[in-house]
């Protein structure tokens, strides 16, 4: 169960970030290989890599494990900017993605 999930964010984060999985390995330090490997059900990274991964992907490994977040990077932009607004702004924004909702 929890593997699966691991292999399918790995392959979601990494497509997102819109980079091959040969790209990824060679930045990682790792062989052309090693991140189709991993895709393909073929073992575990270590912990040192893995924390290599999340760095690369731009995420923590809380939200690597976010199965409900399809854009963590997206999402953390976005909030620390929501962070500057002022309340009017604030609510604002909130109608508009309320609006986008419907």
């Amino acid at each position: 169960m929890f593997e699966d999930l691991f292999y399918q964010r790995l392959e979601r984060l990494r497509a997102a970030k819109g980079v091959s999985a040969r790209d990824m390995s060679l930045s990682i330090g790792q062989s052309a290989g090693y991140i189709n490997a991993l895709e393909n059900r073929n073992g575990f990274p270590s912990m040192q890599v893995f924390f290599y991964i999340c760095e690369y992907l731009g995420v923590t490994p809380s939200e690597f494990f976010d199965s409900e977040s399809d854009y963590p990077t997206e999402y953390k932009e976005m909030f620390d900017d929501v962070k500057a607004l002022d309340h009017e702004q604030l609510q604002n924004v909130k109608a508009i993605i309320k609006g986008l909702k419907k």
